[in-house]
């Protein structure tokens, strides 16, 4: 999610206070989208797109041979010398946490092994950090810069009455908008073009909301199209990633379905899972043996979040409780996510790697995007990263 993991107590406040009232006053808000009919969500493709743009997070990508076909070609053309190493990279979601991860790699930088990455994912704050992590160390500075100098203001704004009374959120989230234009720019979209002609691989996952079905987007393909509105597509789909619902506004794709326009309705892709890597339906096995891959793999989980139980108060408030229980349940969600990716590396013979803010981080955080917590965050994880951070090579409950 990209509001802090852990700690959701103004939001939860929002939000009650808005089911409160739909329930007591039934102010349902009324829609103007023209949504994909049911019978159709599977036909639904992105005009002047092609298909490989995107695909279902729980099933088997429909071109994954010519995919991966593809991208062993170009990895070859460009791999220096020796046996080809993948390393895959995963940032979860976690808000003002992200500056966890954002300063992990700029020590991992400074440390001086920090690999090239084959893939990288992110969803909602990871999603933000992505684009950056993906283009390498020359863009540390300014990974450094959106998680150390962000404040609240930039992300979102409150229209808390018209959200509740006739809008979709309870915040407006052109703030967050602009703040992803103006470091997400036309240039550096076309730099991961360039890494994408080499074989690189960055995705983002959102979720289709009247699907339940998380979504992946193969954003260095949509940077290497010729449409002129992939900087937009690729803007709205950061955006989609973290935008929660409730607090912000679902983020419509506009799509056609035999000539005719439709728009699917997306939203965080935390509301699924905190961290992906492929479909556990993808047979890499039989990827090996049909393409030949004979590569070392390794994969990075980087969480932007504390993972263990961590024991606090609950007073006997119905917002202290719900607050609570949510924290726990996405908490929850987040180490189920990294179990189950542990369960593709040892499947898969891929090693695994997983890092998180340690328990003996414990500076307040005042607000949503408080910078004095993200700067000393931030400089946690550079100083953890600079040192040589430990890997976790399992989940903790393992």
């Amino acid at each position: 999610m990209l509001c802090k993991a852990y700690d959701l107590r103004q939001h939860l406040k929002s939000l009650a206070i808005l089911f409160s009232c739909i329930l007591l006053a039934g102010c349902a808000a009324s829609s103007n989208w023209i949504t994909v009919p049911e019978p159709l969500v599977e036909e639904a493709r992105l005009a002047g797109f092609d298909e490989q743009i995107r695909f279902w997070g729980d099933a088997r990508p429909p071109h994954l041979d010519k995919m991966v076909s593809e991208q062993t070609r170009q990895l070859a053309a460009h791999w220096r010398s020796g046996k080809m190493e993948i390393n895959m990279l995963s940032i979860s979601g976690g808000g003002e946490d992200g500056a966890f991860g954002a300063g992990l790699l700029n020590g991992w930088t400074q440390r001086g092994n920090r690999p090239d990455f084959s893939y990288v994912t992110g969803v909602s704050t990871g999603g933000l950090i992505a684009p950056f992590a993906f283009l390498g160390p020359k863009y540390d500075g300014q990974l450094k810069e959106v998680f150390t100098t962000t404040s609240t203001d930039d992300v979102l704004r409150q229209n808390f009455i018209s959200g509740l009374l006739s809008g979709t959120a309870i915040s407006d989230s052109a703030p967050l908008f602009a703040l992803i234009s103006r470091y997400i720019t036309p240039e550096l979209i076309e730099r991961i073009a360039e890494q994408h002609r080499k074989g690189r691989r960055l995705f983002i996952g959102t979720t289709n909301l009247e699907a339940e079905r998380p979504v992946v987007w193969n954003m260095g393909r949509i940077a290497n199209s010729s449409n002129p509105e992939k900087v937009e597509l690729f803007h709205r789909i950061l955006l989609a990633s973290a935008s929660i619902p409730g607090v912000f506004p679902p983020v419509p794709i506009k799509v056609v379905v035999d000539g005719k326009a439709y728009e699917e309705i997306h939203v965080d892709g935390g509301t699924i899972s905190q961290v992906f890597l492929y479909p556990s339906q993808v047979d890499v096995k039989q990827l090996e043996k049909r393409h030949r891959l004979n590569e070392r793999r390794a994969m990075y989980i980087i969480i932007n979040g504390k993972t263990g139980p961590a024991f606090e108060k609950v007073q006997a408030k119905t917002i202290d409780i719900a607050n609570r229980a949510l924290a726990t349940l996405i908490k929850a969600q987040g180490n189920g996510d990294v179990s189950r990716l542990y369960g593709l590396a040892r499947r898969d013979r891929i090693a695994f790697n997983l890092a998180f803010i340690p328990d003996s981080f414990n500076v307040p955080s005042k607000e949503e995007f408080d910078e004095a917590y993200m700067n000393a965050l931030f400089n946690e994880g550079f100083s953890l990263g600079k040192n040589g951070y430990k890997w976790h090579k399992k989940p903790l409950d393992s």
